[in-house]
């Protein structure tokens, strides 16, 4: 197998690697926003933490500082409606809510009513892991919101979105 070979094979097999879609949601001063996030992962269950690798170029990471509270959206795999809205992503100072259903339960950042469920947190620790940054959150509190099964996505290429 030559090199060009064993990098698309490299790019196939890390692909097959599985995560879940959610919507990242979070608040700074009075400005919200959210996006689209596939790489979360719960890291400890004592206390409850998730890990979230973020694209360094997003500029949400600028209000994602320690101690910055933030939501995890768990989204139905139906709810490609979800996927439409968030996929594009917004500037930092667009209404990313508008037209749609949201709880923001003792002032946390936006909880989608349509979400199965959704976990707040607050940033433990900021780690750059090359393109990205892996946020360290502490679960705060958090619930089941709807009956469903969460979003599950599989890429052709683990070289790219």
């Amino acid at each position: 197998m030559d090199a060009a070979d064993r990098a698309k094979a490299l790019a196939a097999a890390l692909g097959r690697i599985p995560s879940g879609l959610f919507i990242l949601t979070a608040r700074h001063g009075a400005a919200e926003t959210g996006m689209l996030a596939s790489w979360v992962q719960q890291c400890s269950f004592a206390p409850p933490m998730l890990t979230m690798a973020v694209n360094r170029t997003r500029d949400v990471l600028a209000w994602l500082a320690p101690g910055a509270a933030f939501t995890v959206n768990i989204i139905d795999a139906d709810d490609t409606e979800m996927l439409v809205h968030f996929g594009r992503g917004f500037p930092l100072d667009a209404p990313a809510f508008e037209g749609l259903a949201v709880d923001r339960p003792g002032g946390a950042p936006p909880v989608l009513q349509d979400a199965l469920a959704y976990l707040e947190c607050r940033v433990e620790a900021r780690h750059v892991v090359g393109d990205h940054e892996l946020v360290v959150g502490r679960v705060t509190a958090g619930g089941l919101l709807n009956e469903g099964r969460p979003m599950v996505h599989v890429r052709k290429s683990g070289l790219h979105y």
